[in-house]
């Protein structure tokens, strides 16, 4: 198999080399015959995709990103002004969208991962009102639940702005809710999640990576690096060539009544590693195109 090209986040303070965070996959993948192509992350995030990929070589081939996330709109005018220049992405814009934020994956996934209800926000706006977020709330029923974005949430802050003791205690729910918002503040992606809570047990999450519907390697989640359980993974592998997005990753955790559960699924362009992890079996494993 032929190495592939990828387009790594250039050090904002140092643009000829690969952001700090990823100098280590980055020699990764130059070890495994790879090419490494810099992009301008700060330029990217600011609408200036034009610039973000001034540095890449003109219809130099596909390119699988790998660095910082980005919101699914800053994305797609990446693959744009790629294009301009006559170069691909391999995971296409849509794609990203799909396996990056959870309206995008939960359907596939909805028997593995705890209930979900959503709606979109802009950034910058307001919560919804009492009697709204009553109503979205309604189909999780009573019992504990957590408060996110589309892609993350804010789980340390916990009690302030993550956690929900009874989601219908519509008060202390929009108390949550509007604190999630007020710190999310223009990073909001997508619009408002609220799930049902599940207790894990303390084995920590493992991270499986996922290359074409077959998993590449399985790693500890950054947040538990000391941590790495071994989930079983036919079900969740199902799920994932149902989801048909080439390069992704599935958080897996333990629930404390024995049952293996999707946490989080993630585009694997943006899903970290832990600590000490270099990355080379999954950047060993991705084709060139």
């Amino acid at each position: 198999m032929a190495p592939a090209s990828f387009l790594f986040c250039s050090d904002p303070l140092r643009p000829g080399r690969p952001d700090p965070q990823f100098a280590r996959e980055a020699a990764a993948v130059r070890g495994a015959g790879g090419r490494v192509v810099l992009v301008d992350h700060d330029a990217l995030t600011a609408g200036e995709a034009e610039a973000a990929v001034a540095g890449v070589p003109a219809a130099s081939g596909p390119y699988w990103y790998r660095g910082w996330m980005v919101q699914a709109e800053r994305y797609g005018e990446l693959e744009r002004a790629l294009a301009a220049r006559g170069c691909s992405l391999s995971t296409r814009a849509a794609a990203y969208r799909t396996a990056h934020e959870l309206p995008g994956w939960y359907a596939v996934f909805a028997g593995l991962t705890p209930r979900s209800v959503w709606c979109g926000l802009a950034p910058g706006a307001g919560p919804p009102d009492a009697v709204s977020l009553a109503r979205l709330a309604g189909p999780l029923g009573a019992g504990p639940g957590v408060v996110k974005d589309f892609v993350k949430s804010r789980a340390h802050e916990w009690h302030e702005a993550c956690f929900v003791p009874e989601l219908t205690d519509t008060g202390r729910l929009a108390a949550v809710v509007t604190r999630f918002l007020e710190l999310q503040e223009d990073s909001l992606a997508g619009g408002l999640v609220l799930r049902a809570y599940e207790p894990f047990a303390a084995e920590g999450e493992a991270r499986v990576w996922w290359v074409d519907g077959v998993p590449v390697a399985v790693t500890a989640h950054p947040g538990t690096p000391d941590r790495l359980p071994s989930p079983p993974l036919d079900a969740v592998g199902e799920a994932v060539r149902r989801l048909g997005c080439r390069w992704v990753t599935t958080d897996l955790a333990l629930r404390e009544d024995g049952v293996w559960r999707v946490v989080e699924v993630g585009d694997g362009q943006v899903s970290g590693l832990p600590a000490g992890e270099d990355g080379h079996a999954v950047f060993a494993a991705l084709p060139a195109r």
